[in-house]
């Protein structure tokens, strides 16, 4: 037609078009989602927390499987078996104790950015600290 498109060359290059856009979308959520990944904590910590009790340095030894995060807390308060989650690259990590005849609930919260940890604990009704932490070995 002389350099003038029909209607249906133009419906077919804006499918065309629509088609690539889609699938350039579909390709960066694809690698979105495989950066996302969650962070792997399996192994052993040191960390550094100071809270209005003063200065700590526990150590934690963590097994994860999938997003669920097992182990043990060693520390000025003692020994306990902990639990937590990861997602991406935020945890959580609780675990119990007992303090001068009472039992206080630990919740660690925090980031993990390759070979260490940083974020927040809620030491029951003690008040919270902030924390780091670094991979041992």
């Amino acid at each position: 037609m002389n350099g003038v498109f029909s209607y249906r060359e133009l419906s077919m290059n804006s499918l065309r078009r629509m088609i690539l856009a889609v699938s350039a979308a579909a390709a960066v959520l694809l690698t979105t989602g495989a950066v996302a990944a969650d962070a792997n904590l399996t192994g052993e910590w040191d960390v550094s927390v100071e809270t209005p009790m003063g200065v700590g340095t526990p150590h934690f030894s963590l097994k994860q499987d999938g997003n669920k995060l097992s182990g043990t807390y060693k520390g000025q308060l003692g020994q306990a078996p902990v639990t937590g989650t990861v997602k991406g690259d935020e945890f959580t990590i609780q675990f119990q104790v007992e303090a001068q005849g009472m039992d206080i609930a630990i919740i660690y919260q925090g980031k993990a950015e390759g070979s260490t940890i940083s974020g927040t604990a809620k030491l029951g009704d003690f008040g919270e600290g902030t924390f780091t932490g670094k991979k041992a070995g």
